[in-house]
């Protein structure tokens, strides 16, 4: 399975709580954090959400 590199570059502090869980259920705990995970479309549906906090690497 394909992996997907995902950076968090803003905080989820004021966000939606939606937002905020999405970004925790992403597995991330501060800015600047890069985690890996697998290429699903449950995946790319929590990134789309979250789109404005993150960036994905190549």
């Amino acid at each position: 399975m394909a992996m997907i590199k995902i950076k968090l570059v803003k905080s989820p502090i004021g966000k939606p709580e939606a937002h905020r869980k999405t970004v925790e259920a992403l597995g991330f705990k501060k800015i600047g954090q890069v985690v890996e995970k697998n290429d699903t479309p449950q995946i790319r549906g929590m990134i789309h959400q979250v789109d404005y906090m993150v960036e994905i690497l190549d």
